[in-house]
């Protein structure tokens, strides 16, 4: 690995770009490639064995480009797929959106004796229970509430907006039980999440503390690669420390990254470059369009760049 190589971002669909938006503004320098699996999203609601499975295509797909570092920006594939995809690409330096999200949440804890952590996620991640070990393990007197919110990513992924009235009506109806109880900190445990974080702060009220979990995980790979010798360029003055007073602040500035970015997508590639310019506040071009061939139902799927 040399600082020069590329950072791998992979996501069930758009999600993951938010990563990539907040990766832009903490490592502008960097080289970025993206993979949205979009012909299988949601992965929310997808079981183990099929995440590790989409998750292990995209790997074998994207390790012959020689990532320095490879970002799982999907908190289900992360919770679902990390251990098994480490251990079985050893030599690739790979990392998820969990780990800093929750190191954050009980950062912005403070001192509180018994804080009050939430965490809205899909319905696969909420199940893994990876948020409330992850939390548990850094503070465990902690009431930690996870809330499934199934409909909000079907509903990013068409392009609903935060004053969308459905949005809105889902918002209230999920963090309902969160408000009542008066959590603390809130974690927006999917990196689809951050496009509704003023509609999701207007719901839960001022008091709580946000975390944006994509942009959690960008500071930490800025550490990982600073740690490493790997990174190309200095990390952005736009980055804020995990469990800083402001998490939006590193949001609020259009990024000015100077590194190049690669996309490819599984399925759709018009439709993803036409609703990535909400991601990244920017125009892309059209995606690279993968294709997974399966010769036989026994064989091993391939991704192979179609055309």
């Amino acid at each position: 690995m040399k600082p020069g190589d590329p950072i791998a971002v992979l996501d069930s669909g758009l999600g993951g770009l938010t990563v990539v938006n907040a990766l832009r503004r903490v490592l502008p320098a960097e080289d970025l490639i993206y993979f949205g699996d979009t012909a299988h999203l949601p992965y929310g609601n997808k079981s183990p064995a099929a995440v590790c499975r989409f998750v292990r295509q995209i790997v074998q797909f994207l390790e012959p480009m020689n990532p320095k570092h490879l970002v799982m920006a999907c908190n289900t594939a992360t919770a679902l797929a990390m251990p098994t995809i480490a251990a079985e690409f050893p030599g690739l330096s790979i990392s998820g959106v969990i780990e800093p999200g929750a190191r954050a949440a009980v950062a912005a804890a403070g001192a509180r004796r018994l804080p009050a952590i939430g965490v809205i996620a899909t319905e696969a991640t909420v199940r893994s229970k990876a948020y409330e070990r992850a939390i548990f393990q850094r503070r465990n007197l902690a009431q930690v509430m996870l809330r499934p919110t199934p409909l909000l990513v079907p509903m990013i992924e068409e392009g609903r907006t935060g004053d969308d009235p459905l949005v809105e009506t889902a918002l209230r109806q999920y963090l309902q039980s969160m408000i009542l109880r008066k959590v603390d900190v809130l974690v927006l445990g999917c990196t689809h999440y951050p496009l509704l974080k003023g509609a999701i702060a207007k719901v839960i009220g001022p008091k709580v503390r946000l975390i944006d979990s994509a942009e959690q995980c960008a500071q930490d790979v800025a550490r990982r690669l600073e740690r490493k010798g790997l990174l190309r360029g200095p990390v952005s003055s736009q980055a804020e420390p995990i469990g800083s007073p402001d998490d939006t602040a590193a949001m609020d500035e259009s990024p000015s990254a100077t590194g190049t970015l690669r996309t490819f997508v599984t399925d759709d590639p018009e439709r993803f470059a036409m609703l990535a310019s909400r991601f990244l506040e920017m125009e892309i071009e059209r995606p690279t369009l993968v294709k997974p061939l399966m010769p036989d139902v026994s064989a091993p799927v391939v991704l192979r760049a179609a055309g």
